[in-house]
């Protein structure tokens, strides 16, 4: 079954619907994130803290104690004035990208570092660290003294702050994904849906009708001799699903502005293409938006063959099948 149309051949509405998708994103925000990036710098406070620790409270950066705790280097550069951005870091301490990147994204040192080179680089990381640290938040660092608890938490507290602030929108972007997913779940197992948990390692060929599952890999071609995965957040067999009818793919998006969606709408144009190279043109491929998303979005979209479904009008869901 192929249903298309369901908006993207209907601009007359987009204005309306624009309208109602920013009210209901700003509403969304106000309420709850406050609370998602609080809960997150509770959470954080709580690591720096054991990263405080950790270094001795600021007076141990060794290459030691940088090679057993890595993932502790995010928070180091939170912790000097002025707080000081991974690049900035490396140009600082003329060490390799490669190093910090693994330190902080994955937690661990390069393994195919050597291992001289490992050690004169985390000793010119905690250098420079060492040099910059910010004595007004640390302040024993210059009065030598045993900080109290007091002392250690105000300064838990203001580096987690400077974390969190850092990234500030991926904690919101991570909450409203979240909730988009949690949204979705309700409304297909309220239609008697099954979820099937990621655990199971659900291939999309064995996906029976009824079923959707999230974050699935699906694999596509890129050209004759390679194969790769790309992630799609809801994959759903329609209940009703004859035998040759393809899974509807849905990709949960979310914006709290109108200037980065513009920069981020070829992503979606290169998955359908990847998806319809592998699958054919009458793949179902859907986005399921809240936000700002404008009519320039909407239109580059709909030139790409890409519907969309509001999330402040979910039942349209049902008129791709469901």
């Amino acid at each position: 079954m192929e249903i298309m149309g369901v908006n993207t051949d209907k601009p007359h509405r987009w204005k309306e619907d624009i309208a109602r998708s920013v009210d209901f994103y700003n509403d969304w925000f106000l309420c709850c994130a406050p609370k998602a990036y609080r809960d997150t710098r509770k959470k954080t406070t709580v690591q720096v803290e054991s990263a405080v620790k950790w270094t001795r409270n600021l007076r141990d950066i060794s290459p030691n104690l940088l090679r057993k705790h890595p993932e502790v280097l995010q928070m180091l550069r939170m912790a000097t004035a002025p707080p000081i951005a991974r690049d900035r870091l490396i140009g600082l301490a003329g060490v390799s990208q490669n190093l910090v990147s693994s330190m902080e994204d994955h937690g661990q040192i390069p393994m195919r570092m050597g291992k001289e080179q490992v050690e004169q680089e985390l000793a010119a990381i905690g250098s420079m660290i060492t040099r910059l640290a910010d004595v007004d938040i640390f302040s024993w660092l210059e009065s030598k003294k045993k900080p109290s608890d007091v002392e250690l938490y105000r300064a838990a507290t203001i580096v987690a702050d400077r974390l969190c602030g850092a990234i500030a929108n991926p904690i919101i972007r991570n909450a409203q994904e979240k909730r988009q997913l949690d949204t979705i779940r309700r409304w297909l197992e309220g239609r008697g849906y099954a979820f099937i948990p990621a655990g199971e390692k659900l291939r999309v060929a064995a996906m029976t009708p009824g079923q959707f599952a999230f974050h699935l890999n699906v694999p596509v071609n890129l050209n004759e001799s390679r194969q790769i995965n790309i992630p799609v957040d809801v994959a759903i067999m329609p209940r009703k699903a004859g035998p040759k009818e393809r899974l509807l793919l849905v990709e949960a998006k979310s914006a709290g502005d109108f200037t980065n969606v513009n920069k981020r709408r070829k992503e979606e144009a290169i998955k359908i293409t990847q998806l319809r190279r592998t699958y054919g043109k009458d793949v179902r491929y859907v986005l399921f938006l809240c936000g700002y998303f404008d009519s320039g979005y909407l239109g580059y979209e709909a030139a790409e063959g890409i519907d969309w479904v509001w999330e402040h009008r979910i039942d349209d869901l049902t008129e791709f099948g469901l």
